[in-house]
């Protein structure tokens, strides 16, 4: 091992920056649908060595001593990101003739400017960088504000955070509703990179030690977690949720929209199972309704008749509102009862940029630059959430496409939720690891509030959740059906939530600040003995 470090340490020019693009590019490996977490114990180790040899010259000025550690950790980001979201390029082929040219600013340009945060984090490290175990706690530290940072800045975009490694599965996804995404990426950087210590062997045994600790704690509580017995229940909730699989080709071809709406009407009008009750709530994925319900209400006729009573359907649609000089469209989730009328809509409140709205939109329209995928207009955002009440009292909070990747927009308020719901559109991405992906933070966020998650997606993954994060069914991708479920509601107010979004968020920053501490204690001490 000392050897291999050796060499890695001693890697000159474009090859020390192809280690750290390939090192980056086998922690994909760790994220849906691989979850092949061991690869994380060879990326973070190379990461370490790497830097170990980013050295400048003693006489450039701060900024300059950091450029070998940041062209390291842009380099490693550029390899994560480029292998991670490659995918994100399939919604540019949808419309190929018109939005092909995009491609390689799609497939290029977001890992390119995303690698800018890890090379944020390898230079923030490389500023508390010491012999020994603190080395390790500087590049936790740094990975943790990082992610943290990238969950909000230019809109945020936390999407694969290097966290989600050490959680493959429920059982090792209940830490996160103690520590928050925060803290599990600096926990997560930690042990991965502890096999860095193998090769001088300095702390060798104080790293092991705390690695083990940390894993068995991770795996403990989460074995403990999923086999306590589940709080009293507040009874059940009989769902349907349908997936159409709708191409989008035809998305939005007037043409056809009678057809589409049918498929889904069709869908969630057959009758249950053997044994199963009647739903009471049916669900349709993101902007299912393939036209403006005021210019259709013999649909909403439609739906009031499909419906039985106390049934309650809740369908992601583009809502229209009267603008001051021209409409107003919301992507949008309706409430609809069997009286076929809207009783309620939560309009999406973080939108995608250039999917469903131009950034700087006046600025853009001078360069050419417009929407790329989402559809025919751009949306504006909401202004506030609320949940939906159905009939019988049952409460949900409802999430549109990749809202659910934001962990402080899901933190809802557990004494009015009863079930999170996330409708999405992921048919953009096809076959890739993108709707795998998006299906994981799902499961993170029933983790995280303690409550079950419904999604509903329009090609899949469409399921449902429980509270621990474990799926109780879902649908494959690219499956055209309709999925009968029935989900155990909270019994108390809490909703079996161990700690609240402001305690996650503390406990995630003090996580942090040890790390800190512990790495600025390292650099000291490594100062005070060479003077």
């Amino acid at each position: 091992m000392e050897r291999l470090a050796g060499r890695i340490i001693l890697l000159w020019g474009w090859r020390r920056l192809a280690a750290a693009f390939a090192a980056g590019a086998l922690l994909v490996l760790t994220q849906a649908p691989y979850d092949f977490f061991a690869a994380g114990f060879v990326s973070f180790p190379v990461l370490v060595w790497l830097l170990d040899g980013s050295t400048a010259e003693a006489s450039s000025n701060p900024l300059r001593r950091l450029k070998p550690a940041f062209a390291i950790g842009w380099w490693f980001g550029f390899g994560y990101f480029l292998a991670g979201l490659w995918w994100i390029g399939s919604a540019l082929l949808v419309e190929a003739d018109s939005f092909a040219w995009a491609l390689p600013f799609a497939v290029l340009g977001i890992p390119l400017l995303l690698a800018f945060f890890y090379g944020f984090a390898t230079a923030v490290a490389r500023l508390f960088w010491a012999n020994g175990i603190t080395r390790i706690a500087a590049l936790a530290f740094a990975f943790g504000l990082t992610e943290w940072l990238r969950s909000f800045l230019f809109t945020g975009f936390p999407w694969n955070p290097v966290g989600l490694a050490a959680m493959p599965t429920p059982l090792l996804m209940q830490s996160v509703a103690l520590t928050g995404v925060t803290g599990m990426n600096a926990l997560a950087v930690f042990v991965f990179a502890m096999p860095a210590l193998l090769a001088a062997r300095r702390n060798l045994r104080l790293g092991l030690a705390l690695a083990v600790l940390l894993v068995a704690a991770h795996a403990g509580y989460g074995y403990f977690r999923v086999n306590a017995p589940v709080e009293a229940s507040g009874g059940k909730l009989a769902a349907r949720i349908v997936q159409p699989s709708i191409d989008l080709s035809e998305k939005w071809d007037e043409s056809v929209r009678d057809r589409i709406f049918q498929t889904t009407m069709d869908l969630s009008a057959r009758p249950p199972e053997a044994g199963r009750p009647t739903p009471q709530l049916i669900l349709w994925p993101e902007t299912s309704v393939p036209f403006f319900f005021t210019e259709r209400p013999d649909a909403l006729v439609a739906i009031g008749e499909m419906l039985k009573p106390t049934q309650m359907l809740v369908a992601g649609a583009v809502r229209e509102e009267a603008g001051r000089t021209a409409p107003l469209y919301y992507n949008s989730v309706l409430a609809i009862n069997d009286s076929g009328e809207i009783v309620d809509a939560v309009d999406k409140v973080h939108l995608v940029p250039f999917g469903e709205y131009i950034p700087f939109a006046e600025l853009a329209e001078r360069f050419g630059i417009g929407q790329l995928v989402a559809g025919p207009m751009n949306f504006v955002a909401g202004s506030q959430r609320h949940p939906i009440e159905l009939p019988g009292g049952t409460t949900i909070a409802p999430f549109i496409c990749y809202e659910i990747i934001f962990p402080e927009l899901v933190a809802v308020d557990v004494r009015s939720t009863s079930i999170i719901v996330n409708v999405t559109n992921d048919a953009w991405f096809g076959d890739t690891p993108g709707p795998y992906q998006h299906f994981r933070q799902a499961q993170l966020r029933a983790v995280e509030n303690g409550l079950p998650v419904l999604r509903a997606a329009n090609n899949g993954i469409s399921g449902a959740i429980d509270a621990r994060g474990r799926v109780i069914d879902a649908l494959a991708l690219n499956a055209r059906n309709a999925l009968d479920v029935e989900i155990d509601l909270p019994g108390d107010l809490s909703g079996g939530q161990i700690a609240s979004a402001e305690q996650r968020r503390f406990i995630g920053f003090a996580i942090l600040a040890a790390f800190a501490l512990f790495a600025f204690t390292g650099r000291i001490w490594q100062r005070l003995r060479a003077n």
